[in-house]
C-alpha cells in the first residue's frame, strides 16, 4: 500500500472517491437511523392500545407520547458532546445498548408512570444516536458527496417507520401493544455486533483528537478503505484539534447556531404532532388500530419520497431554499389534515402529503447542520441543535393533548401547531449562505 507524505488524512477523505467500505459505512448509518425511526414511533403504533387498556385521556396520552422526545433532547446534547470527546464508535454502541434495553423494558410496563420512565430512558439513547450517526456519515463521506450522504441518512427514519410499522400493524392484529416494543428491542440488539465489526472510528475524529496510537488506527482504516496511507499527522490537523464546542457561540458561528436551533425547534413541534398523533386520531374516527397504523406508515412513505427528492435536487438548487419550500408545504398540509376526512384512502393520502413535507424539512436541517458545523464540533453542534430543538418535539404532542382535552377540535389544533413550520421557514431564510457556511466547508 502506497504511503502519502503530502496529503493529510482529512485531505484523503475529502478529495478521494468514496470506496465501497465508505459507502457500506454510510448505508449502515442509514440503518441506524432506521432503528431510531421505528423506536421513536413505536409508542405511536402502541398508543391506541395503551389508551384503551389503561383508560388514558388525551392530555395524559400527549405526555406519554412526548417522553422519549424529552429523553432525545438530553441524549442529543450529552451524548453528542461525548462523541466529540471519546469517539463516534463507542458512543454509537452505548446508544444501541440503551435503546435495546429501553424498548425491552417498555414491553414489560404495567402502568403509565413506569412506561413513561422507560420511554424517557429509551429516548436518551435515540437522541445520542441521531447526533452521532449524523457526524459519522459526514466524516465517512468525501467533500463532493457529503451533502448527499447526510440527506440520504435522513431516509433511514421513514424507512424504519415503514418497515417496522408494517410489521407492527401485523402484530397488532393478533397481539397487544407490548409486542411492538419487543420487536423493536430485538431489531436494535442485532445491530450491536454489526456496528462493532463494521463501523471503525472515523478518520477525521482520530486525526483531530490525536490519541495514543491514532496514526496506526488511521492507517488501518485507510487500508480498509483502499486509500493511500499517511506517515505522520501534520501540524495543521493538530492545531484544528483545539477547536472546541465553545466555538458554537463564537462570533463566526453563533448566528448559525441560534437560527438552526430555533428553526429546528419550531418545525419538529409540527412534525411530531402529526407523526405521534395520527394512529390515535384515526382510531377515534372509528377505525381499527391496525388500520390506523397503516395511515402512519403512509405518512412515512411520503416522508421517504420527500427525502429522496431532496437528495436529488440538493445538487442543483440551494439547500436553504429547498428547506424553506418544505417548511411552507408542511404548514399547509398539516393544517389541511385538520380538516378531517372520512375514508382511509383520503386520510392516507393527506397523511402522505404531510409526511412528505415535514420529513423533508427534518432531513434538510440535518444536512444544514453537517454543512455548517466544522468537524471538531459537528456531533456536538448537531447534538445541540437537535437537543434544544427536541423541546419543540416534546411540546407538539403535549400541547396537542392539552388542546384536545380543553375541548378544541382537530381543525383548531392542527392549524395552531402547523404554525411552527411557518416560523421555521423564516428562521432558515435568515441563515447566512455565505461566511459561516464557507468556513465550515473549509474546516470540515
Amino acid at each position: 500500500m502506497a504511503v502519502s507524505a503530502s496529503m493529510s488524512p482529512q485531505e484523503i477523505i475529502d478529495q478521494q472517491p468514496m470506496s465501497r467500505m465508505q459507502i457500506l459505512a454510510v448505508i449502515l448509518c442509514i440503518f441506524l437511523f432506521a432503528l431510531d425511526g421505528f423506536d421513536v414511533l413505536a409508542i405511536s403504533f402502541a398508543a391506541p392500545g395503551i389508551a384503551s387498556e389503561w383508560n388514558v385521556d388525551r392530555a395524559a396520552l400527549g405526555v406519554i407520547l412526548a417522553m422519549e422526545l424529552i429523553g432525545m433532547g438530553v441524549g442529543s446534547v450529552l451524548l453528542g458532546n461525548l462523541a466529540d470527546r471519546v469517539g463516534r464508535r463507542p458512543v454509537s454502541l452505548l446508544c444501541l445498548s440503551i435503546m435495546s434495553l429501553g424498548m425491552f423494558l417498555a414491553g414489560t410496563a404495567n402502568d403509565v408512570t413506569t412506561l413513561s420512565a422507560y420511554r424517557l430512558f429509551t429516548g436518551f439513547g435515540i437522541g445520542g444516536m441521531l447526533a452521532t450517526a449524523n457526524a459519522m456519515v459526514a466524516e465517512y463521506s468525501n467533500l463532493r458527496r457529503r451533502n448527499l450522504a447526510v440527506i440520504c441518512l435522513g431516509t433511514g427514519f421513514p424507512i424504519g417507520a415503514i418497515l417496522g410499522g408494517s410489521v407492527a400493524s401485523i402484530l397488532l392484529q393478533s397481539q397487544d401493544w407490548r409486542s411492538v416494543f419487543m420487536f423493536g428491542a430485538i431489531c436494535t440488539i442485532v445491530f450491536i455486533p454489526v456496528v462493532w465489526f463494521f463501523l471503525p472510528e472515523t478518520i477525521l475524529f482520530l486525526a483531530r483528537k490525536r490519541r495514543i496510537g491514532a496514526l496506526e488506527e488511521i492507517n488501518q482504516t485507510l487500508k480498509r478503505m483502499g486509500h493511500v496511507l499517511v506517515d505522520k499527522l501534520d501540524e495543521l490537523v493538530e492545531s484544528k484539534s483545539r477547536f472546541d464546542r465553545a466555538q458554537l457561540f463564537s462570533p463566526q458561528l453563533i448566528r448559525t447556531t441560534m437560527l438552526l436551533t430555533a428553526g429546528y425547534f419550531c418545525h419538529v413541534m409540527t412534525f411530531y404532532f402529526i407523526i405521534k398523533w395520527i394512529p390515535k386520531l384515526v382510531v377515534d374516527m372509528g377505525f381499527d388500530p391496525s388500520i390506523a397504523g397503516g395511515v402512519l406508515v403512509w405518512a412515512n412513505v411520503g416522508g421517504l419520497t420527500g427525502t429522496i427528492l431532496l437528495a436529488l435536487l440538493s445538487g442543483r438548487f440551494s439547500l436553504r431554499y429547498l428547506v424553506v419550500l418544505a417548511m411552507l408545504g408542511s404548514f399547509l398540509m398539516v393544517a389541511l389534515f385538520g380538516q378531517g376526512f372520512e375514508t382511509i384512502r383520503d386520510l392516507s393520502l393527506i397523511a402522505a402529503a404531510a409526511g412528505f413535507f415535514t420529513s423533508t424539512g427534518i432531513v434538510g436541517f440535518y444536512a444544514l447542520n453537517a454543512r455548517m458545523f466544522p468537524t471538531e464540533v459537528r456531533a456536538g453542534g448537531t447534538g445541540f441543535v437537535i437537543g434544544i430543538g427536541r423541546g419543540g418535539s416534546a411540546l407538539g404532542p403535549i400541547l396537542a393533548g392539552f388542546l384536545f382535552a380543553s375541548g378544541q377540535d382537530l381543525q383548531t389544533v392542527a392549524m395552531t401547531i402547523s404554525i411552527g413550520s411557518l416560523v421555521a421557514a423564516g428562521m432558515v431564510l435568515l441563515l447566512s449562505a455565505s461566511q459561516s457556511e464557507k468556513e465550515a466547508l473549509v474546516l470540515g
